[in-house]
């Protein structure tokens, strides 16, 4: 040993291990703070999102004039289709498509059950039975369009389930001018439906399905066409 090494006074084997452990916490603590700073601004902007979300759509309101080439209406109840079918009636479009009927269900139960007449319904409407979800709506649509050379076309859903059926169907056909028909089943301009859990459900349901669908449209990742016959493929594959 020489003589600066003598002179180094004698550092317990506890106080080293102390530092080194001290060392160590410190990282892992910063990195506990960082996880859990990113889960409040997630929080927090979660909820931003979400109440923006509610004033959207309860600020929309169908158009007093509604004008357009024709009409689709989103399955998901029959006061859906009662105001599409009012709304050829009264001339809004030329055609209307009714997508994502269930293949069970017939254009003549169809037309009964709107109390229209057979002349309507053999002219003027179609009926889609290819559509399983929301995607599958917009693509089927989307085929109807370019079928018929459509270029403004009323959509008819609920007010809650707007926002992500104006949004599909643009990611599957942008050039055509989508005109929105909300169907307003329940009142949301007061604060009301904040305590009624079977409404606050449905929205919340509703803002996390359009969010993954932004989320999927600025990716440009669309893998799944929601059409029956492209599931049919993939089970035959």
């Amino acid at each position: 040993m020489n003589a600066l090494e003598r002179g180094k006074p004698d550092v317990p084997q506890g106080a080293r291990s102390d530092g080194a452990g001290r060392r160590r916490k410190g990282p892992v603590r910063l990195a506990v703070r960082v996880v859990l700073a990113l889960l409040l601004l997630a929080a927090v902007a979660g909820t931003g999102g979400f109440l923006y979300f509610a004033e959207t759509v309860a600020a929309l309101e169908a158009p007093s004039d509604p004008k357009a080439d024709a009409i689709v209406v989103l399955t998901g109840g029959y006061q859906r289709i009662d105001r599409a079918i009012d709304l050829l009636k009264q001339g809004a479009g030329e055609r209307l498509l009714i997508s994502g009927v269930n293949p069970a269900t017939s254009g003549n139960q169809l037309r009964k059950l709107t109390q229209s007449s057979s002349t309507l319904f053999e002219c003027c409407v179609d009926m889609g039975y290819e559509a399983v979800d929301t995607i599958g709506n917009a693509n089927e649509t989307a085929r109807w369009i370019s079928d018929h050379q459509f270029r403004r076309v009323l959509v008819v859903t609920n007010n809650y389930h707007m926002p992500r059926s104006l949004l599909e169907l643009k990611v599957s056909d942008p050039r055509t001018e989508f005109i929105a028909y909300p169907v307003v089943n329940s009142d949301l301009k007061n604060g009301n439906w904040l305590r009624q859990p079977g409404i606050m459900k449905a929205m919340l349901s509703e803002y996390i399905k359009y969010s993954f669908a932004h989320i999927r449209a600025f990716a440009g990742a669309r893998s799944w066409s929601g059409l029956r016959g492209d599931m049919a493929g993939l089970s035959g594959g």
